[in-house]
Order: structure tokens, then C-alpha cells, then sequence
């Protein structure tokens, strides 16, 4: 496979409600021409797998490029239904048979599912049959329920981690140490949020002067990209890319990827003591959490409120923003603790508490 850099088909442009499909074509274009092949998708991005067969798999052949998709069994309620997720990712994409597989998301609270519904035992079968050619699963929990996993099933051929900077070494994430684990067993590890849901693209003032110190004309994504794409035994670095700007950027650093130098490291360190000490609440804005909650509480654009409160304490500003996002939809205050929100969070953010804290800071 060439190249490091790959298509994360997750937070896909819109045009209002709907994917534009002609800006994802102009996209996708540019990522195979830059030489880089590695798309992924899932079951259960709404929209993703379609836009994947419209733009890409209708319009190169298939020895063009390595598709990944995935199998979410926290959405299946029988284990028959958690196997058609395959066949019905099949005909939304088009594309024949899958590059890379993967078992989605496992956590503490779901990977008994994947046991229960004998789905590595499918996953086993589909690689035989040649409907998928390699398998293996993405991850959102700590080093200890990965070394488990990967000891249980020692013949996947890849796994995907959340890695990135400012999660190094945090301690709900855990990214090097999940790495560290990966590594120990043999494993490639395919990278998702190495920009943090974004977050990294437009980091605080005081990591931008770091690095514009060094390279005032890099942008903030490609230091985040070029972080883990330095690192030993990466298959892709994923970047969930929302414009054609975006894709150019990537491309243009990835294109004759240069691993980080020894200055560039310094710069980093520097960085992630600062985000290490920045009071945040963890979400990376994926959305899992909102598709369950019963009282359609914008959760994701409540916490970004809140993380701009805790960081400028821009008291006005932020009032008025929170007013905004909670418009025709759930206040924080609204949270009646389901929970329902903190079973789907891969960050395993305490969901609940959290927006018990916004909803005194703003008052509703």
C-alpha cells in the first residue's frame, strides 16, 4: 500500500443535510493522485458507505484503491443482524469484497457482544471465503482489555487506535500505552483521531507559538499527523477530512512524508505538557452519544461551549454561544441520566456528570 495517509469517510462535506458528492469525487480524486489508497468507512457512518460507492468505487477500479468498513454489533440486537451488517455494507459500497474489516468500537462495556454473537469466528470464515482479505478491530478502551483481546485472538491482522499528541499520555485515553500493547504483539495499528475530532487543527495559543516557532508555515494538522505517522508499524494514519482544503493540506505533507525531527520532537513535548494541563472535557465530537439520547440534548456542541469557558472564561460569549446550540433542542439541564450517552462514548467521558457542570454554569 502506498503511503501513510488515509481517507477517514466519517465527517464527509454536507450540503445542507446531504453529502456533497461532487466536492467528495473532487476529493477523493486528489487522494488517489497524491498516491495515497486507504479509505475507510463503516455500517453505521450514516450516508458514509453510499458516498463511498458514488465517489470512489463507481468511478476507479477496484485494484485502485483498499477500502476499510466495519461491523458494529452494539447496534445489532441478534447475532443474525450483526452478520447481515456485512452483506447490506456490501451492497451500499458496490465494491465486492473489503481490504480491511473490522469488529467496531470494542469497549469494556460491548466486546462480551462480539464473543456472544460469534462474530470472530465470522470475521475467520469471510477472510477464507475472500470476502474481506484482512480483519481485525478498533479500539476505545485501556491497555489491559487490549492485551486481553489480542492474547484471545492472536491471528488479527491489524488494530486501530485512537493516537494522537495530546492523548499520549492522558489518562483515559491511554494512547501509548494501547500502542505500546499493539506493538508487543506483532500488530499494525491503523490510526483514527490523530487530529483529535479536529481539535489539534486549531490547538491553543499558546501550542501554536511553539510550533510557529519552529515551522511558522506548517500547519497545526500536520504536525498532529506527522506525530504518529512517525511512529513504528502504522499501516494509515487516518484524517477524517470535511473539504477539499483540508485534503490539500494533507496531502501536501504526506505526499514526501519526512518522519519528525529531533527539534520538531522538542516542540511536541512542550505541546502535550500544555494540553496536559488545560482543563477540557475529553469529546471529540464523533457523535455517538446524541443518536440515543431521549431528549436530543446537542451534546457534543455543549462540551465545545464549555471547553471554550474553561480556556478564554469568556463568561458573555459563551452565554450567548450555549444559547445557540440549545435552540429547539435539550438544554444541558434536560439530562434525566440514562446513561444511554455514556454506553456509546468511545472517549468514556462520564457524560452525565459533565453536563450536570455545564448546566449550573449556564444556568439551564
Amino acid at each position: 500500500m502506498s503511503g501513510k495517509l488515509g481517507f477517514g469517510l466519517m465527517r464527509l462535506p454536507k450540503k445542507g443535510l446531504v453529502t456533497d458528492i461532487p466536492q467528495v469525487c473532487e476529493m477523493v480524486d486528489i487522494f488517489l493522485k497524491s498516491g495515497f489508497t486507504y479509505f475507510d468507512t463503516a455500517y453505521v457512518y450514516l450516508g458514509s458507505e453510499d458516498a463511498t460507492r458514488q465517489a470512489l468505487v463507481e468511478r476507479y477500479p477496484r485494484d485502485a484503491y483498499t477500502l476499510a468498513t466495519k461491523l458494529n454489533a452494539s447496534v445489532a440486537l441478534t447475532e443474525n443482524a450483526a452478520k447481515k451488517e456485512l452483506e447490506t455494507s456490501l451492497k451500499r459500497t458496490g465494491a465486492g469484497y473489503f481490504d480491511y474489516y473490522l469488529l467496531h468500537a470494542l469497549m469494556n462495556n460491548n466486546y462480551r457482544k462480539y464473543e456472544k454473537f460469534n462474530l470472530w469466528d465470522f470475521v475467520r470464515e469471510q477472510k477464507e471465503k475472500g470476502t474481506i482479505k484482512h480483519y481485525g478491530f478498533s479500539f476505545h478502551s485501556g491497555p489491559e482489555l487490549l492485551d486481553k483481546i489480542l492474547t484471545e485472538h492472536p491471528d488479527v491482522d491489524f488494530v486501530q487506535l485512537q493516537l494522537n499528541y495530546a492523548d499520549w499520555d492522558d489518562p483515559g485515553v491511554q494512547s501509548r500505552k494501547n500502542y505500546e500493547v499493539a506493538r508487543s504483539h506483532g500488530k499494525q495499528i491503523v490510526v483514527m483521531e490523530p487530529v483529535k475530532g479536529g481539535k489539534l487543527a486549531s490547538p491553543p495559543k499558546e501550542v501554536r507559538k511553539i510550533f510557529d516557532a519552529v515551522d511558522p508555515d506548517a500547519s497545526y494538522a500536520s504536525w498532529a499527523i506527522r506525530f504518529v505517522a512517525s511512529l513504528d508499524g502504522i499501516l494509515a494514519v487516518l484524517s477524517g477530512m470535511s473539504n477539499v482544503e483540508q485534503m490539500l493540506d494533507n496531502t501536501s505533507f504526506m505526499k514526501d512524508f519526512k518522519p519528525l525531527s529531533e527539534e520538531e520532537m522538542k516542540a511536541i513535548k512542550k505541546a502535550q505538557k500544555i494540553f496536559n494541563e488545560t482543563p477540557e472535557i475529553k469529546c471529540t465530537s464523533c457523535r455517538y452519544c446524541t443518536e440515543g439520547c431521549p431528549k436530543k440534548i446537542p451534546i457534543p456542541e455543549i462540551f465545545t461551549v464549555m471547553n471554550s469557558r474553561m480556556t478564554t472564561g469568556q463568561i458573555e460569549r459563551t452565554n450567548a454561544q450555549y444559547g445557540d446550540v440549545i435552540k429547539d433542542r435539550g438544554a444541558a439541564s434536560d439530562c434525566i441520566k440514562c446513561h444511554k450517552c455514556e454506553e456509546a462514548c468511545p472517549q468514556r467521558i462520564v457524560i452525565t456528570e459533565e453536563l450536570k457542570k455545564c448546566a449550573e454554569a449556564f444556568g439551564r
